[in-house]
């Protein structure tokens, strides 16, 4: 570990001598690049320089130990900084692990009713307000890019983009099958039903070289419907984009000029190409491997949310809380909180056993 430790604090100083470089200055991309290097690596050079103060600190407190006059001041001071080395070492080891270089991006999300009818499409809205909530409490803003609404409400589909800091490190788990169990507001008899909707997140293909040829893609525009008014429907302002290749089809009719609706969808074609991409490299080097909780398939059941007991179940974590009002209205907080706990174990001990 300190051999690692010390090549990082070697490359820190190299991106801070670079940084002060008129060429560097001179050159916009190359600054924010070489800066966003510097800053990644400073939470590590930080905790890394304290770690070394206390071991220092603990090795002349050892020595005070053989001074009558100084014994149990110095007993003291090395049972204190034991206890600092031994967090500070906790926390470098956290540092090291691997970061999910997606972390930092915007995602595009897709909620769509699956098993249940008009209740799954209801549930599948409930799911959106839920995320909306969470998003306006981490200061995210929401842009919708296709919605398909259900018949007796909620969205049969609804694909959006979440926009804010680091919203995939905490997004990324909501991949999968959700489960609900209630008693729909059309069952007669009282009986509690179980329906389903499909969540699925994919971190925004940014700056990533997704090679998409113009001869590949097939565009159509038609007429918008929905939401939007008559306004919207007087063009063909809605676009529908099929990527040949991988069949791949994507929609968005949510702005009134077709330009911009053209541009969204493009959006999320990349990010879509981009996030079967990134799942071809997971089978290739193992989906369920044991640093990752669950495989982040749509099909997953990953989440049950029982009305009747006001209860909410992480199944991959077995966490469960007695507050659904409450994770309804936004606080996913304690659930992710357990998901990001979960996953950095998973990756501690993988990094362990490698």
């Amino acid at each position: 570990m300190i051999n690692r430790l010390e090549a990082i604090v070697a490359k820190y100083q190299e991106l801070t001598a670079e940084l002060v470089k008129p060429e560097v200055l001179n050159d916009f991309n190359l600054l924010k690049k070489l800066s966003k290097e510097q800053s990644d690596l400073k939470e590590i050079v930080d905790v890394y320089t304290e770690y070394k103060k206390v071991l220092d600190d603990l090795a002349q407190a050892k020595q005070m130990e053989n001074d009558p006059e100084l014994k149990d001041y110095a007993l003291e001071e090395v049972t204190r900084l034991t206890t600092e080395e031994d967090t500070l070492k906790q926390k470098l080891e956290i540092l090291l692990v691997p970061k999910d270089e997606n972390d930092g991006k915007n995602v595009i999300m897709e909620i769509r009713g699956a098993a249940g009818g008009d209740e799954a499409n209801i549930f599948a809205g409930d799911l959106f307000r839920m995320y909306s909530y969470y998003a306006e409490k981490n200061g995210w803003k929401i842009e919708v890019m296709h919605e398909v609404e259900g018949a007796s409400g909620g969205y049969a589909q609804i694909e959006y983009m979440v926009k804010g800091d680091n919203v995939y490190s905490k997004l990324k788990y909501e991949s999968g099958s959700h489960r609900v169990q209630r008693i729909p507001a059309t069952e007669t008899q009282g009986r509690v039903h179980t329906s389903t909707a499909t969540v699925l997140v994919m971190p925004e293909a940014e700056d990533v070289n997704i090679d998409i040829k113009e001869s590949d893609l097939k565009i159509d525009v038609y007429h918008s419907s929905g939401a939007g008014g008559q306004s919207v429907n007087t063009s063909n302002s809605a676009v529908r984009i099929t990527h040949i290749p991988t069949g791949v089809v994507v929609t968005c009719q949510t702005e009134r000029s077709q330009l911009k609706n053209k541009e969204n969808a493009m959006r999320m074609l990349k990010t879509k190409l981009y996030d079967a991409l990134l799942q071809e490299q997971e089978n290739e080097i193992g989906s369920e491997r044991k640093t990752k909780i669950g495989t982040g398939d749509r099909s997953e059941k990953i989440r049950t949310y029982n009305y009747p007991q006001n209860r909410v179940t992480d199944h991959r974590t077995n966490f469960s809380i007695m507050e659904l009002d409450r994770v309804m209205n936004g606080n996913l907080d304690p659930i992710i909180d357990s998901l990001i706990t979960e996953d950095l174990k998973l990756k501690l001990a993988g990094a362990t056993s490698d």
